[in-house]
């Protein structure tokens, strides 16, 4: 009877193992796929910011008295704030359009996801036809007698500013709807039968609840700004250089040790952003939220 029951429990045993294997077997392709196609490239960067043209931090001596990288930082820094700033402002009073269940909120739902079906090039060249000397608006502004003369707006900070809100916009709504859904509407109506104006309660109620929404839509846009290259590079001008773009120019002079040595600041300040986040707001815990 013994001799019956063993190999039994035997394979009760191997298939609980190997159940247990599975989550790992299916993340194992991802896993592999991100040390060949990222952990590698990245390390290699790493090392050829020290390594070339032999064993040396020269080019981080360098780029700390560097003027036109810190210049080119700062103008990368204050376009991250101000097109961050931006989307906050336009994207929370479509996020909660999106948290009310409605026909309105089913077509704000779709012109915010429109962006995601065409590449950012194409968005990219349709800012520059809209916003060029004789594109759409200045057209329009002079048939309508608003203006005198075209505009300068394309390869301004202002068109770069436009160019990239509209494109990062859908990542600070997102987070922010899906978090104002998971708020009980039975607080904001109960705070209203207790007297509280409709201002009150956004201030004391949904503001506050939001914030773990606000916090992963900052944290992404400010982060997906830091490193935006294409649209910067067409519709922006020289005075709006970005980190990338100084990238791509020492990649371009084959100054690869010094394109390193930038990539590897950049990273450094995205890793340090996204600490001070993780211990100011719990990015962790944000971004659990805004998957919901």
């Amino acid at each position: 009877m013994s001799e019956a029951v063993a190999p039994t429990s035997l394979s009760a045993k191997l298939t609980f193992n190997w159940r247990a294997l599975t989550p790992l077997l299916l993340v194992a392709p991802l896993v592999l796929f991100l040390l060949v196609f990222y952990a590698f490239p990245v390390m290699a960067m790493l090392l050829r910011s020290v390594a070339e043209p032999t064993w040396t931090l020269s080019n981080y001596v360098a780029l700390s008295g560097d003027s036109v990288f810190l210049h080119v930082f700062w103008t990368t820094l204050r376009t991250a704030i101000a097109v961050t700033a931006g989307c906050l402002l336009l994207g929370f009073p479509v996020a909660l359009t999106l948290a009310r269940p409605g026909r309105t909120a089913s077509i704000a739902l779709i012109v915010v996801l429109l962006p995601f079906w065409t590449s950012i090039l194409v968005r990219s060249y349709a800012w520059m036809v809209l916003l060029g000397r004789h594109g759409l608006l200045n057209e329009a502004l002079l048939t309508a007698g608003a203006i005198d003369r075209p505009l300068r707006i394309l390869n301004t900070s202002i068109a770069v500013h436009i160019a990239m809100i509209h494109i990062l916009l859908p990542y600070m709504i997102l987070p922010i709807a899906n978090v104002l859904r998971q708020i009980d509407p039975s607080l904001a109506r109960a705070a209203l039968g207790l007297g509280a104006t409709p201002f009150r309660v956004f201030r004391e109620i949904v503001l506050p609840l939001s914030m773990p929404g606000v916090a992963a839509g900052v944290l992404l846009v400010f982060v997906l700004s830091l490193g935006f290259y294409i649209t910067p590079a067409l519709v922006g001008g020289p005075r709006d250089m970005t980190v990338s773009m100084l990238i791509a120019q020492q990649v371009d002079q084959l100054n690869w040790p010094y394109a390193a040595c930038l990539s590897t600041a950049l990273l450094v300040v995205t890793l340090a952003i996204m600490a001070l986040f993780q211990f100011a707001f719990g990015v962790g815990r944000a971004l659990r939220v805004a998957e919901r």
